[in-house]
């Protein structure tokens, strides 16, 4: 019923649910969340497999799982062509329930934040289901592994660890500047990152200090908030909601001291392969800021 006998060791911990719904905890372990009544087989490749995070779906395409993946969210937008061909089951927040149990999938991954925990949790009584929990830069490498690992990819995705190191390696010298930023991710409430947040821990490795790091998750801010703190930068994201030019005219405006620039949601929020790109369009950022 529980997954004890899995011989992994990483810096997180392994929660296991048993039917009931209590919780196991063993130190030292990588996060893995509700296998509710099914022992998950690490000797064979689950086959069908359904992705409900967008960023997770991206990383089964890079680490090769094209044929064993048969569905995906509507937010599942990389790979474009996996985005047009794969069998959607709907939102990250709204799972087509009955679309998806039909599909008889033999893993589902999913994650804490971004999916509903009483949809999740009626699915994993029902499939082997791994939930992933990211918050920071590490936890991210972390999670690659492990999800190598239970799809027997631990080549692929070691690599893909080992790149994603390397590059941000190189470009150590951009947490040293540590400028004063602020990152907004809402509007109407205005809303920002805590610094327990894999986008805060981003920001770290980019260069920016989150200046609302010492609160937790996403809190709602004013402007008067954000004036405070005086920040250099103000960065509105691309998502979850989608700031525009006109959005960052009005900033600009309100913070006329302040840089503002629209930057893009992936590269700060999205754990997975697209780290991949996340060094070098910190370093592009950067350099604009530096100019401007």
């Amino acid at each position: 019923m529980f997954v004890v006998g899995l011989k992994l060791v990483l810096p997180q911990t392994f929660a296991f649910a048993n039917i009931c719904g209590s919780f196991f905890f063993l130190p030292g372990f990588v996060l893995l969340t509700m296998f509710l009544k099914h022992y998950l087989n690490f000797n064979s490749s689950p086959k069908r497999i359904i992705s409900l995070v967008p960023s997770q779906t991206a990383l089964l395409s890079y680490i090769g799982l094209e044929e064993e993946t048969i569905a995906i969210t509507k937010f599942c937008i990389h790979p474009s062509s996996w985005h047009s061909t794969k069998i959607k089951i709907g939102g990250t927040k709204n799972i087509h329930i009955d679309k998806l149990i039909s599909l008889k999938p033999d893993l589902i991954l999913c994650n804490k934040e971004e999916n509903v925990q009483d949809q999740i949790e009626l699915l994993a009584d029902q499939f082997p289901t791994y939930m992933t929990d990211v918050n920071s830069y590490e936890q991210a490498l972390e999670m690659i592994q492990a999800i190598g690992i239970i799809t027997n990819k631990t080549a692929a995705s070691n690599k893909l660890v080992e790149e994603i190191s390397s590059i941000f390696e190189e470009n150590t010298e951009l947490e040293k500047r540590n400028t004063k930023t602020v990152y907004l991710i809402w509007k109407d409430p205005f809303m920002t990152v805590g610094g327990d947040t894999f986008i805060s821990s981003m920001m770290e490795k980019a260069g920016f200090y989150n200046v609302f790091k010492d609160f937790k998750r996403y809190p709602t801010v004013t402007l008067a908030d954000i004036q405070a703190y005086n920040p250099a930068n103000i960065f509105l994201s691309t998502e979850p909601y989608p700031f525009k030019e006109k959005h960052k005219a009005e900033f600009e405006g309100f913070f006329p001291r302040s840089k503002v620039f629209l930057v893009d949601g992936e590269m700060f929020s999205w754990y997975g392969s697209r780290m991949l790109y996340a060094s070098k369009y910190f370093k592009d950022l950067n350099q604009l800021i530096n100019a401007y």
